[in-house]
């Protein structure tokens, strides 16, 4: 049984292309094609493709949200992002949305068949591109935290772990010889350096750090 896609996307001569393609494989059937968000969600509903490759850039309802809306709606329908778009937020849109695959307009055919039977068999697939932007931000993400931990002072470390460890502010003031007052003006300081909102998001932090044992 061949695979069932729907194309989106809202240039028709890349559309015509990408079918004139796909249609050489006996192991793909293309049900239809579309030009805008909407129609692609109406169609993909009527028809029920295995899969829908689809831009993010289309009018009225773009990719982010067409996929969001198939994935809530119709969860067998499985979406593959197929755009220019190597911006990370699209990307990670497009992921939260539900796709469960992501590509470059400019890939090989090779890679675009290989995508389109992962994707069939139930399996994410990342182009290598895609997965080096990804790790690239994750890394940024990780070097940003570590720069937050830096920018703490040694006082401001004694007492994220004090506070960590379930000490009052009493008692850490009374531990550190400094008024309850200096105590929390460092909380304050702590918070806000490490983007956090609570005493509980501390304790949370202190954990994933390793600062204090859970037992």
């Amino acid at each position: 049984m061949p695979i069932k896609i729907l194309i989106a996307d809202d240039h028709q001569l890349f559309r015509e292309g990408l079918i004139t393609l796909l249609s050489e494989s006996q192991e793909i059937e293309i049900l239809a094609q579309t030009e805008d968000g909407q129609q692609t969600i109406d169609k993909a509903k009527k028809l029920n493709p295995d899969i829908v490759i689809m831009d993010i850039g289309m009018p009225l309802i773009n990719g982010i949200e067409a996929t969001g809306i198939l994935h809530m709606d119709a969860p067998g329908i499985k979406v593959i992002a197929l755009t220019m778009h190597a911006e990370k937020h699209f990307i990670k849109g497009m992921l939260e949305a539900g796709a469960y695959g992501y590509l470059f307009k400019n890939c090989a055919y090779d890679e675009l068949i290989e995508a389109i039977h992962t994707v069939y068999s139930g399996k994410k697939y990342l182009s290598n591109d895609i997965t080096e932007v990804i790790i690239h931000d994750y890394i940024g993400q990780e070097k940003a935290a570590h720069s937050n931990e830096t920018q703490l002072s040694e006082r401001e470390q004694e007492i994220l772990k004090l506070i960590a460890e379930g000490k009052s502010s009493r008692e850490i003031s009374d531990t550190l010889f400094i008024s309850v007052k200096t105590v929390g003006t460092h909380k304050q300081h702590i918070l806000e350096k490490l983007n956090l909102n609570s005493t509980a998001d501390l304790v949370k932090y202190a954990i994933k750090k390793g600062l204090i044992s859970l037992w």
